[in-house]
């Protein structure tokens, strides 16, 4: 089942949720949803991100070392 929250907002907030709500032929509370819906995905996808780059920075520097042989290799009239 699931939880119920209670949450304080300003007049203009609610205002304008139900505006927005009105417009999309939804509830207050299913549009609500949808927007912590909505900011949840978005953080995940910014955590994932931070991940990434800092995966990516740690392999960098050795990923410049490998190109650079293969470059060195490339470019061996020897070889």
């Amino acid at each position: 089942m699931p939880s119920a929250l209670t949450v304080r907002l300003s007049d203009k907030v609610v205002h304008e949720v139900d505006i927005r709500a009105k417009k999309l032929r939804i509830s207050r509370s299913e549009y609500i949803r949808k927007s912590i819906e909505l900011m949840n995905k978005g953080m995940h996808q910014q955590e994932k991100k931070a991940k990434l780059i800092h995966a990516s920075k740690k392999v960098r520097a050795e990923s410049m070392v490998v190109n650079s042989e293969f470059a060195q290799i490339e470019h061996d009239p020897k070889i």
